[in-house]
């Protein structure tokens, strides 16, 4: 075996057994192994944000890394924004980025470039490998860098060409991780006392894997013994919801609204969360969400075993699960249709409606679908995958790496038209891996959220040159012809009617459809 034959033979026999990658020359060797090595699924994007956002929602499905393939400093650049929402959203990913052979790095060529000064902003670990014969060694260190207790992790490990084509060594085995910290005695008992005495003046605040099922149902039965108020995160990684399912309402995005939410708190419980920030800073308002004087405590850091520390504080308290009210189903499909033009409301009521059971939820639907939640608690029940980092471009390799990390299971990609423009490649990965992914994009023709941002910093725009930098017009994106330049069939909807009847039609085709929602 060469280098990338050995370091391709260790991913697989490690269980990283899915690769996006947009390779160039450095990485042909690796290309080449795909057909001598077993056990690798490729699954080529045209551009490397594709690559590493679909890592990011194999990752938060499957529950394993996959490895992207790039091309030396310019394509993991490109990959970034990506690998910056993978990071917030704690994913595990095994990064290659090809690089100069050892002996041609020396040389001021147009493709130099530092790599590893790239890599560190997104990545926990990264390596340049430095003789074939310890890639398969560095590849099993990588794998085992992207766990950190209960958190997923980026590594990242840079190989020169050389290293590819050299004789490489045995296939190695990765360390296992280390188990996620078990809950804290004291940690629990000061919890359980807060709690108790504080009452609806304490909030509970879950984050990572205290949005999951098994954590929420402790997490309910702690609120209905002490009273506390219970809250998620405004983003998480994975969020079951649906009928069926404890509800949790999340910490409202907005400044305000999210005060006016903690309110009265004197006690803040973290479990698995961090403490809440504003998304950013406006002018006269607060960074921390939490009121004056409200006192922090960490029930379990997001990194330990989070769901283990809220069933723990639950049994400190002789909390017990209680009934679920149940949850009222979505208007029924035949009301919507003649409720006419198209509204965010009205969308919700309609997607919630006709999504299918165990369905997918990929949102970065920004300003139409920040008021979906609600609705979307009567629809069948599902996974919600939030972009993390808030960097653009997610929603769509999401839904590409979501549908390949949980085979068989529906995709409903709810995307912004701006949103949607920065990594529109997807589509045609999507097509040619004959994905379940019905993508909605909500044609605003404006950067509407940066519209709405103009007032909370107080900006003004007084002229057309500003106006026009936040409108998508002139021409209008054309989302039913850009689908179909990629494989995807689409359509157009305007009112409730038409969105039912192409919504179903989508996810009744088993494969990628697009729909275009002009408001």
């Amino acid at each position: 075996m060469n280098g990338a034959e050995s370091l391709l033979a260790t991913l697989a026999a490690n269980g990283v057994d899915v690769c996006f990658g947009n390779p160039g020359t450095s990485e042909m060797h690796f290309v080449a192994a795909l057909d001598r090595v077993t056990g690798m699924r490729s699954v080529l994007a045209l551009f490397e944000g594709v690559a590493t956002g679909a890592a990011d929602g194999y990752y938060r499905m499957a529950r394993k890394p996959a490895a992207t393939l790039l091309h030396l400093g310019p394509g993991l650049g490109n990959g970034t924004a990506n690998l910056h929402n993978g990071k917030k959203a704690r994913s595990g990913i095994v990064n290659i980025v090809g690089d100069h052979a050892v002996a041609h790095a020396r040389f001021e060529s147009p493709l130099s470039s530092d790599v590893e000064g790239i890599a560190a902003p997104v990545s926990h670990w990264f390596r340049t490998s430095r003789s074939s014969r310890e890639v398969a060694g560095d590849g099993a260190e990588a794998i085992a860098a992207t766990r950190d207790g209960a958190l997923g992790c980026i590594a990242t490990l840079i190989l020169p060409a050389d290293t590819a084509w050299g004789p490489g060594g045995p296939v190695a085995t990765a360390l296992p991780p280390a188990t996620p910290k078990p809950p804290q005695p004291e940690a629990v008992r000061e919890a359980a006392r807060a709690l108790a005495s504080l009452g609806a003046r304490a909030v509970l605040l879950l984050g990572a894997d205290g949005v999951g099922e098994r954590a929420r149902e402790a997490a309910s039965a702690i609120a209905h013994k002490t009273g506390c108020r219970l809250l998620a995160e405004f983003y998480n990684a994975r969020m079951p919801g649906g009928r069926g399912r404890v509800r949790v309402d999340r910490l409202p995005y907005a400044v305000d609204a999210a005060v006016e939410k903690l309110a009265g708190a004197k006690c803040l419980l973290l479990a698995g969360a961090a403490d809440p920030i504003a998304f950013f800073a406006y002018p006269g308002k607060p960074s921390e969400l939490k009121p004056v004087g409200c006192r922090t405590l960490t029930l379990a850091h997001a990194r330990d075993d989070v769901p283990a520390a809220l069933e723990a504080l639950r049994d400190e308290l002789g909390a017990v699960a209680t009934p679920m009210a149940s949850a009222p189903r979505p208007p029924a499909v035949q009301a919507l249709r003649p409720a006419g033009t198209l509204n965010a409301d009205l969308i919700g009521d309609v997607l919630a409606a006709v999504l299918p059971e165990n369905a997918i939820v990929v949102d970065e639907a920004v300003t139409t679908g920040r008021a979906f939640g609600p609705r979307f608690a009567a629809a069948a029940p599902h996974d919600w995958l939030a972009v993390m980092g808030g960097a653009i471009g997610f929603g769509l390799p999401a839904a590409l790496g979501a549908a390949i990390g949980a085979p068989g299971r529906p995709v409903l990609a709810l995307e912004g038209d701006g949103s949607a423009m920065y990594t529109l490649q997807a589509l045609w990965s999507i097509a040619r891996e004959s994905l379940p992914v019905v993508a909605v994009i909500f044609a605003n023709r404006a950067y509407r959220i940066l519209q709405g941002e103009l007032q909370g910093v107080g900006a003004q725009v007084g002229g057309p040159r500003a106006e026009a930098m936040l409108r998508l017009d002139r021409p209008a994106l054309d989302w039913v012809a850009l689908a179909h330049g990629h494989g995807v069939p689409a359509a157009t909807v305007r009112t409730a009617d038409e969105l039912v009847r192409e919504a179903q039609r989508g996810f009744a085709s088993g494969g990628p459809y697009l729909i275009e929602v002009v408001l």
